[in-house]
């Protein structure tokens, strides 16, 4: 998936095995980021930090959802145990992760093997991809101090909701 590319759309169960679809959020902003595993650190970390500035999102008109290839049971546990506000969908089968180029090909200390490639797209009201981010980082440390992904992508959202 490509900016400008019309988002694929797709439908997935939520924490309360409600079914999630894309086409049911037209008119609003979505912030879709695709992460490894519920309760790992770096997991943990971008999960709360969504949490943190949902608020700020919400007033942009946005919704976040986080997917992951974890069960429901997983998600319920993940968001109960950090107290999280954003729905996790349940993409066991990886389908919509493969359509959005978030499950691929990895490298660790010279294995390679396949997984989930952390990455956070914006779909605009109309469907649109937006903007995308492959290979996430949660934080990035800079000479100002760590800057989290959570803030950048409110700030890429703000800039796109300005042009």
């Amino acid at each position: 998936m490509e900016i400008g590319d019309k988002a694929y759309e797709f439908c997935l169960p939520n924490e309360l095995n409600e079914n999630i679809c894309l086409k049911d959020q037209k008119g609003k902003w979505v912030i879709l980021y695709f992460y490894p595993k519920d309760n790992t650190s770096g997991c943990t970390k971008e999960a709360i930090d969504f949490t943190e500035k949902r608020t700020e999102f919400t007033n942009k008109n946005a919704v976040i959802y986080g997917v992951s290839p974890d069960s429901i049971v997983s998600h319920v546990k993940f968001i109960s145990k950090h107290t999280l506000s954003i729905p996790l969908l349940s993409d066991e089968e990886k389908t919509v992760m493969k359509a959005y180029g978030a499950w691929g090909l990895k490298k660790n200390y010279g294995k390679e093997y396949e997984g989930v490639i952390r990455s956070t797209f914006i779909i605009n009201p109309d469907g649109i991809i937006a903007h995308k981010w492959h290979n996430v980082s949660v934080q990035q440390k800079r000479k100002d101090g760590i800057v989290k992904h959570a803030e950048i992508v409110l700030k890429k959202l703000t800039e796109l909701q300005q042009d």
